[in-house]
């Protein structure tokens, strides 16, 4: 348990992190296009740095926003469910998401291995386009675990987290 509120802490700490240094070169790319005239254009690598921090944002929220039960879920059946056959249900779709969690993982790192060979580098940043294709392949492997811990009874995602 410790191990995973190490993760927990780690997450939402590269997460505000990431956020708020989004926030902070945007606005400071606003200011610099407002009152720095020619200076402007060299700080035009900020927009493709915000956009690659937006995707690696919204990949690495994916296990915390599933542990909190912030992810879409239809209830309507849930609440009707006996509870002997809901605990099967929740089972099988912690399986079912376990599953497809890991596929798209393995998919996102060939798209990265390809990516990767093919030498690309983005216009601005010079970053190989491949890194950029690394937020799925970690964001579905944190999602995945989520789903296996649930699977296993270590972390129970269907209560009430508290806000």
């Amino acid at each position: 348990m410790k191990l995973l509120n190490a993760l927990r802490s780690v997450e939402r700490a590269v997460l505000v992190a990431l956020f708020l240094i989004m926030v902070f070169l945007y606005t400071g790319s606003v200011v610099t296009r407002e009152i720095g005239g020619s200076l402007a254009s060299r700080f035009a690598w900020i927009e493709e740095a915000v956009r690659i921090m937006n995707l690696f944002l919204v990949f690495l929220a994916l296990g915390l926003a599933l542990e909190r039960g912030k992810h879409v879920g239809i209830t309507n059946l849930r609440a009707r469910l006996p509870a002997p056959l809901l605990a099967i249900l929740l089972k099988f779709i912690d399986l079912v998401g376990l599953c497809m969690s890991v596929y798209l993982a393995w998919l996102a790192l060939d798209l990265v291995q390809f990516v990767l060979k093919s030498g690309q580098k983005s216009p601005t940043l010079g970053v190989p386009m491949g890194v950029i294709y690394l937020a799925p392949v970690v964001g579905f492997l944190l999602l995945g675990l989520r789903y296996m811990l649930s699977l296993l009874g270590v972390i129970d995602r269907y209560q009430d987290y508290p806000q």
